[in-house]
């Protein structure tokens, strides 16, 4: 059986494609914040935190980094109405990727404290710092300039998935790409210009955060 191609029957629904990227970007970007400050405070308990702190952190990130994303927003989205608590679907997929953000962010923010010469610390502790005032000062600035590359890679990887949100009708860029197959049955097409879109938004995100990277970091960032 042959298939002929014709992009002219999908080609007039991009601005809706796009749009639904933009809700993609958009659910990243506040997973990746939120999950970059649970990851501060994470990387920090396990840090500087006493061994009960440690360990409540550690079972965390075991829990969150060793069981599927899609099985974590589930849970949010199916159980936690039996518990009383009502989410839509955007905030369950929402609060689902950014506590699974925040497991991986404490890891890799964690390297990063670890990564601090022990001296600057003490040099910090001997001015009479406080232990926010080191974080802030010695171990922040550190992190943005040593981590910054693959703290952009995972940016990347959640930017890419949130495709699982279309499971939970969420009508970000999989989602709506679901839909408008639906009304044209141009599959091929359909996902041609999906993938299309999801490597352009890939693209520009590397570009963007390599610039802010190399230029207010100094960050050593490959630009593409």
């Amino acid at each position: 059986m042959s298939y002929t191609l014709q992009f002219g029957q999908v080609t007039g629904y991009l601005p809706y494609l796009a749009g639904g990227a933009w809700i993609s970007l958009q659910i990243a970007f506040l997973a990746f914040c939120g999950g970059m400050v649970i990851g501060l405070f994470g990387a920090m308990a396990k840090t500087f935190g006493n061994r009960p702190l440690n360990r409540v952190v550690s079972g965390y990130v075991t829990f969150f980094m060793n069981t599927p994303q899609l099985v974590q927003i589930y849970f949010i989205y199916f159980a936690l109405p039996d518990a009383g608590i009502l989410l839509t679907s955007y905030e369950a997929v929402l609060i689902g990727m950014t506590l699974n953000a925040g497991a991986y962010l404490t890891e890799i923010q964690r390297a990063g404290f670890e990564s601090v010469h022990r001296n600057e610390m003490e040099a910090a502790e001997t001015l009479g710092m406080s232990l926010m005032q080191r974080v802030r000062y010695v171990v922040l600035p550190h992190i943005a300039r040593v981590l910054f590359p693959p703290l952009s890679n995972q940016y990347i990887l959640m930017t890419l998935g949130t495709s699982m949100a279309a499971i939970f009708g969420v009508e970000e860029l999989t989602g709506r790409a679901f839909n408008v197959n639906a009304e044209t049955f141009r599959s091929i097409e359909v996902f041609s210009l999906t993938a299309g879109l999801y490597i352009i938004v890939t693209l520009i995100a590397t570009l963007i955060l390599g610039l802010f990277g190399r230029y207010m970091f100094r960050a050593k960032m490959r630009l593409y």
